[in-house]
């Protein structure tokens, strides 16, 4: 694998689980930027957003982002790394980009059965059923924009790898 492949989409899709197992087979490394931001911040998603502020987590996404391409692989991103123009453009030029894509339902489910506070916190305070269905509805074209290939994310993980294997014709999942 010569260029990275990044996992885009919203909380819940499956990034990481489905990074993991892509990797694995392809064997190659993962990345999830969200955790690799947290060790080297050695805080969690919600205390840089508490103390710093949202602006300044988004810019320690962006630096994330940047460092962790620098490996070849699997990268795993948060959900809203997308809201930065940059990052889109910077992801779309770098690699090839994989929005996985799922309905609200699945997404809450998913949220509920696996909260995950630390690393999730909320983005509008309301209920995570309301509050998946407002970001989605936000965000879903900027994923769509960002991406090279939008992949079914309500299926197993092992379909839903097997599908990106298939959309990119890669080698190592056959």
């Amino acid at each position: 694998m010569t260029q990275p492949i990044f996992l885009i989409g919203p909380r819940g899709c499956g990034k990481t689980t489905v990074g993991h197992e892509l990797a694995r087979l392809c064997g190659c490394e993962c990345i999830d930027t969200d955790r690799w931001l947290q060790t080297h911040a050695q805080k969690s998603i919600a205390e840089i957003v508490e103390q710093e502020g949202w602006e300044s987590f988004r810019a320690r996404e962006t630096a994330a982002l940047e460092a962790v391409t620098a490996v070849s692989g699997v990268i795993a991103t948060g959900g809203g790394i997308i809201l930065a123009p940059y990052n889109r453009q910077f992801m779309r030029e770098k690699g090839t980009v994989i929005y996985l894509s799922a309905p609200v339902p699945v997404l809450v489910e998913r949220l509920v059965a696996f909260p995950e506070e630390g690393q999730r916190p909320t983005l509008t305070g309301k209920p995570i059923s309301e509050e998946v269905s407002e970001v989605l509805a936000e965000r879903d074209a900027l994923y769509r924009e960002a991406a090279h290939h939008v992949v079914d994310a309500s299926l197993s993980p092992s379909e839903v790898v097997q599908n990106i294997a298939t959309a990119l014709r890669l080698a190592c999942v056959s």
